[in-house]
């Protein structure tokens, strides 16, 4: 049976594709959507709890909008939720990602002026002109430094997890203002190009393969608990969100599967090899 964190079905209507599989009393094709502001929480059901967060610039297809919010499927990985419909803007599609943990957003190209906000990691911007160390945007001037070309990946997951390294906890967050376990695996693996779904069950399910018992583990493996997952360092440490911390943060791997342990939360799960974007193993 398919997820119902995937499925873009509510009582009042239903994907086109699932015509057929899903009754639904009207269907819809969806509109494409970007997200204007820095960040938002995708809900489970308008004004109800946060599934995950949508950053700046990033699609998503909006299949109906009723009483002030957008019912929406996110482009980066299916899940299905409620955003503010005034949060989404028909726009040309961006041309850059922020690569640096945060960047700011000026009214002009100075530096020295009032900032109007904060980018995360990832927030994505068309960038119309560069003006010296700026580049021009609709939402306004950014750090050219701190901005890549859409379609620049990089080439290892735990660097770009170690962009966040100091974040609070922030359960269900994919940004610099708060991340979760499951949100710093997708934000190293879609960084890149690495196809990966929003939660730690479904990426357990889905990245890499299972490894040896006896495999030694590697920078770039992953370590699962029940509802808990960490990226591999070195051979001697983990970096992941966590609970302990309230952070992103380094931790020792025996350390890490004593305090999970002693806590309550069970033993190591699964211990997952991703490929990597050649195919090979990571």
């Amino acid at each position: 049976m398919t997820d119902a964190r995937l499925i873009p079905a509510n009582a009042r209507v239903a994907a086109e594709h699932l015509r057929g599989s899903v009754e639904a009393p009207r269907y819809s094709g969806g509109a494409a959507r970007l997200l204007l502001p820095a960040l938002a929480d995708l809900l489970h059901a308008p004004g109800g709890r946060r599934q995950r967060q949508v950053v700046s610039g990033e699609a998503v297809s909006v299949y109906e909008v009723h009483d002030g919010w957008a019912f929406v499927q996110l482009g980066r990985d299916g899940y299905v939720g409620y955003l503010p419909s005034d949060a989404l803007i028909e726009a040309e599609a961006p041309t850059h990602f922020v690569s640096a943990r945060m960047t700011h957003v000026y009214p002009k190209p100075d530096l020295k002026v009032p900032e109007l906000y904060g980018l995360s990691h990832r927030g994505r911007v068309r960038v119309l002109a560069q003006e010296g160390r700026f580049a021009k945007t609709p939402l306004g001037y950014v750090a050219h430094a701190h901005l890549k070309p859409v379609g620049d990946l990089a080439d290892d997951p735990v660097s770009v997890a170690e962009l966040y390294l100091g974040t609070p906890y922030l359960w269900g967050g994919n940004s610099s203002y708060g991340i979760d376990c499951s949100g710093l695996v997708q934000a190293g693996c879609h960084a890149c190009g690495i196809a990966c779904p929003g939660d730690s069950d479904m990426q357990q399910a889905e990245l890499g393969q299972e490894m040896d018992p006896d495999a030694k583990l590697r920078r770039g493996d992953l370590v699962f608990w029940k509802g808990h997952v960490a990226w591999v360092a070195d051979e001697a440490r983990l970096i992941h969100a966590n609970a302990g911390s309230m952070a992103v943060s380094y931790e020792g791997i025996e350390a890490a599967i004593e305090r999970i342990a002693s806590q309550g939360d069970g033993p190591v799960i699964a211990r997952k090899r991703l490929k990597s974007k050649m195919g090979g193993q990571r």
